[in-house]
């Protein structure tokens, strides 16, 4: 039986702006394709007021597309924009606030990434990117004119201020990961000669300042902008975008500058050091660094990455809580992200909190293709 007292940091309450969470336990963002036609389905409302109710303090959606034709790549994957849309998200909002969780919508668009296989694909022609390139540096589209860029910012400006105006905690951009925004830190995808390109990660990162600063202006001092980034990209798991500390140091803050409350650092294994020299984690390096709050990520409560189980591969669902606890009890973050465990479990934080770990069941790579 785990033993509550090393987990006492997990449930202690934490405020940022307009998050007033009862805990530290987030629900991390994962894509559920449950939504025809981009409307998010019935069951999802359900799904995540499930979470709420056990324990879970801050529920961050999938992420969900904004006003631009080829923001997504799946048509099963949901919008954040429409009127019937849009009131679908205010039913989940609402379920999970009665459940006595927050909630964060992150808000997406996938660039040039084309979606699985096996998905309801969007019409490649509308997918678009800075400079017509996947993160692999290959053609598959236009470039982004100046309008479009224009239009994009706008469109994730507009989805902020809606999900402030039908109730949301917070709002997240998604950053990382190899997607548009990611697209435009990358120099083998950001190839532009303009103002939206250069030979530096600040110079690439304009495109990123510009969506928080349209955002903060959207939204007001008082809400909460939570920015997820990552090193890696789908594309190649051992990318970095800050080869050091220094690196890391001033791209951080120059995000932070525009208008970021909190980072959200994704990582495959949290428990992994970035940089020699520290124990510090990407969380760890980025509240260092910024002196914002910040969200950890990846592989919590299990011994086998997300890798794993794209490829059918299970977990341990008791692995690794107790350096967990230790790290967030010493201020190295501040939120705990927890994915695939929380797939499996709608009531894995209640009987973390209930040292109930002998009830805690192994991972099972099938509950990443159900909504329960």
């Amino acid at each position: 039986m785990l033993e509550n007292p090393v987990f006492d940091a997990l449930f202690k309450p934490f405020q940022c702006k307009s998050l007033n969470l009862p805990n530290r336990l987030v629900m991390a963002p994962m894509t559920r394709s449950h939504s025809p036609n981009g409307i998010l389905g019935p069951d999802m409302a359900p799904y995540y007021a499930r979470r709420a109710a056990a324990n879970v303090g801050l529920i961050i959606s999938e992420a969900t597309g904004i006003a631009r034709p080829g923001s997504l790549n799946d048509l099963d994957v949901p919008r954040f924009y429409g009127e019937a849309e849009l009131a679908a998200w205010k039913t989940a909002v609402d379920a999970v606030h009665a459940s006595g969780g927050q909630f964060v919508p992150q808000l997406w668009h996938v660039g040039a990434m084309r979606a699985a296989a096996h998905a309801r694909r969007v019409d490649d022609a509308l997918l678009e990117s800075p400079s017509g390139l996947d993160a692999k540096g290959q053609l598959r589209n236009k470039p982004m004119t100046d309008s479009d860029i224009a239009d994009t910012i706008a469109a994730y400006a507009d989805a902020a201020a809606n999900a402030k105006k039908m109730g949301c905690d917070g709002v997240e951009i998604h950053g990382a990961h190899g997607y548009l925004i990611d697209q435009f830190f990358w120099p083998l995808s950001n190839r532009r000669e303009d103002q939206w390109g250069g030979n530096t990660l600040l110079e690439r990162s304009r495109f990123a300042v510009e969506i928080l600063k349209a955002v903060r202006a959207s939204v007001g001092e008082d809400f909460a902008v939570i920015l997820r980034v990552s090193q890696w990209k789908q594309q190649d798991y051992e990318a970095r975008l800050a080869e050091t500390p220094q690196e890391l140091d001033a791209w951080l803050n120059l995000l932070s500058d525009a208008g970021v409350d909190i980072f959200h650092l994704s990582q495959r294994r949290f428990w992994e050091a970035e940089f020699a020299g520290s124990e510090l984690n990407l969380a760890g390096w980025a509240k260092k660094l910024t002196g914002k709050p910040t969200i950890t990520v990846g592989s919590v409560g299990l011994n086998g990455d997300f890798l794993s189980s794209f490829s059918g591969g299970g977990a341990d669902q008791a692995a690794n809580l107790d350096q967990l606890a230790t790290r967030l009890e010493k201020g190295e973050f501040d939120l705990v992200a927890v994915g695939r465990a929380l797939l499996q479990d709608p009531a894995w934080a209640t009987k973390l909190k209930e040292s109930r770990s002998d009830e805690m069941s192994s991972f099972n790579a099938a509950s990443m293709l159900t909504v329960f």
